[in-house]
């Protein structure tokens, strides 16, 4: 991990924070966020680690990301298998190697929950994010991602 990042689990707590940086990840990409949907959306997986883990990443004494990992099981790969639902690290702590070490933390927590695989998705017009994702591993695979909506998104109004 980079010297003076840090990583620190995610509780209640930290809720607003989260929901702050969500807000700032979701503008980037040009989706306004409901910050009451998003903040429902965290709680429980702040609160229940057999649903997922997030992690706030700190530099210069200050939040300046987060990570979530949310869990599954996949017969696939024969175990459980994760998700990484979000990955975020503010504008200006960019090109640092926050965001590797984020993925190496995430890794790690893989590895002690005994996780099998690990996925996420990128956007296709976002080349820094997939130089990022593919130098750490994770490789396009020939499946491809199909959303089934029954609930309205974090970033719907």
């Amino acid at each position: 991990m980079n010297e003076g990042v840090t990583m620190s689990r995610a509780g209640p707590d930290d809720v607003a924070r989260l929901v702050e940086l969500m807000t700032e990840f979701y503008a980037e990409a040009g989706f306004p966020l409901n910050p009451e949907r998003a903040a429902a959306a965290f709680i429980p997986v702040v609160e229940r680690p057999e649903l997922g883990y997030v992690w706030l990443v700190r530099a210069d004494g200050a939040s300046v990301g987060y990570v979530v990992l949310t869990l599954c099981y996949s017969l696939e790969y024969g175990g459980r298998s994760a998700y990484v639902d979000d990955l975020f690290i503010r504008a200006p702590y960019r090109g640092r190697g926050l965001g590797r070490s984020a993925l190496e933390h995430v890794r790690r927590a893989c590895e002690a929950l005994e996780i099998r695989a690990a996925h996420l998705e990128v956007d296709r017009a976002d080349p820094a994010a997939q130089a990022l994702y593919r130098g750490f591993g994770f490789v396009e695979t020939d499946r491809q991602l199909l959303t089934l909506a029954l609930a309205s998104p974090a970033h719907a109004t």
